[in-house]
């Protein structure tokens, strides 16, 4: 395969059971513009949430997040399939540096993302041995079971909030996933959301300013640059971040190579170092910071495609959207409710990505370093355990990541020091 070539995955229609399509597999064109738009609808409301909650332009955002994952796929060599939308993580920095204005966080982004550049090259120079010894099985299903049950409330609170339209579009997902064949189960998600948002237009459960704001945002529009400017103080609050990205695309790598069956861990600098460029482009013109994406995730195990070719229809599709506020704002008017619906299925399904890995490694839950280790972790994770260090606000998932990556070695050699866990499988 050439970087920019896939094979069709048989006749490009079905998808046998127990099958999936691989990276370098695609579908007819056909529907794999369809998965690629679904992909657009997954990270769409967490993507341009991130702007609207820190005062980043949103189109802004867009743009770069397409143009970041493109960078990422050609840095990975299509091998990695993975949309990279804004970071939840950079909320709580950016928020705390707003009296330095924009240009001071977009510089902190910028450099932010250049020191994870530098942490992927280590990575990549030191090889697989360094994951294998910082992040094992029983570490690695925790941080991405953490990962998407940390998610859990957002959910939970947006379903309650109009749980008639949340409880359609989740009704309509579980149907076209189940009972659904071919494209319909494919595009489930795109359909809840589609049906959701129908639905709750029906029955006015759309904000009362839903067209006017759409009436009001011009067609065609540039996105707002920002130049970067750099301020000690605003690019010591955000570097802490650096833990949070680490810690998601590492588990990016290792929850696609148990989705696909492949050994992707080689890939796990390049991961690194693309996500740390995107980051440095978004910041170096004032977008938002990125990442691998949480609910992409859960599309593709939801799909079973895992082609890279979708997602090259969704980040072209993201650039040519971010030139069209029109769109940006009827996006905006995706009800609470019908997010609720989507994202119960995403986040869980994420969270069962990481029970899967525990399951596919045998991971020994009898072992007491194993057990209590994953168990501390998924509650700072799911309970979204929030500390401040210095300043700094930091959630669920680094507490969760950090803790364990840091808690595992340190418990699995004083288990080992006492003569009992020799033996035991890990």
């Amino acid at each position: 395969m050439s970087i920019l070539g896939w094979t069709v995955h048989g006749d490009g229609k079905k998808i046998a059971p127990g099958a999936v399509v691989a990276p370098e597999e695609r579908l007819s064109w056909g529907r794999t513009i369809g998965i690629g738009m679904q992909h657009v609808v997954a990270m769409f409301g967490a993507t341009l949430l991130v702007p609207t909650l820190t005062g980043f332009p949103v189109n802004t955002t867009l743009l770069f997040s397409g143009i970041g994952t493109i960078l990422f796929l050609l840095i990975t060599r299509n091998r990695l399939p993975s949309y990279l939308g804004s970071s939840f993580a950079f909320i709580a920095p950016l928020t705390a540096s707003q009296q330095y204005g924009i240009a001071a966080q977009a510089g902190s982004i910028l450099v932010t993302g250049l020191v994870l550049v530098a942490v992927g090259f280590v990575v990549k120079a030191a090889g697989r041995r360094v994951l294998d010894a910082v992040m094992p099985p029983a570490v690695t299903g925790a941080i991405v079971a953490l990962i998407g049950l940390n998610l859990a409330p957002n959910a939970a609170e947006n379903f309650a909030s109009q749980p008639l339209v949340a409880g359609i579009t989740l009704l309509v997902i579980l149907l076209a996933t189940v009972a659904g064949r071919g494209m319909v189960s494919r595009l489930s998600i795109l359909i809840g959301v589609v049906v959701g948002w129908v639905f709750a237009a029906l029955t006015g459960n759309l904000g009362e300013d839903a067209k006017a704001a759409i009436d009001a945002a011009p067609w065609v529009g540039l996105p707002e640059f920002h130049a970067p400017e750099f301020h000690l103080s605003a690019i010591a609050v955000a570097l802490p971040v650096l833990v949070v990205l680490i810690a998601e695309n590492v588990g990016h790598v290792k929850a696609v190579s148990e989705m696909t069956n492949r050994d992707l861990d080689d890939l796990a600098g390049d991961a690194l170092i693309a996500d740390g460029l995107a980051s440095s482009l978004a910041g170096g013109f004032g977008g938002s910071g990125t990442t691998t994406y949480a609910e992409n995730i859960g599309v593709m195990a939801a799909t079973r495609v895992y082609s890279t070719a979708a997602y090259w229809v969704a980040a072209l599709t993201a650039i040519l959207l971010a030139f069209v506020p029109k769109f940006g704002a009827l996006i905006f008017t995706i009800p609470t409710g019908v997010l609720g619906g989507a994202t119960l299925v995403l986040y869980g399904l994420i969270g069962m990505l990481g029970v899967r890995i525990w399951m596919d490694n045998e991971v020994n839950f009898n072992n007491p370093v194993n057990l209590t280790a994953a168990a501390v972790a998924l509650i700072a994770g799911i309970g979204n355990l929030t500390l401040t260090v210095g300043g700094v606000s930091l959630e669920g998932i680094a507490w969760g990541s950090v803790g364990i990556i840091v808690a595992y070695p340190i418990m699995r050699r004083l288990y080992e020091s006492v003569g009992e866990g020799h033996d035991a499988k890990y």
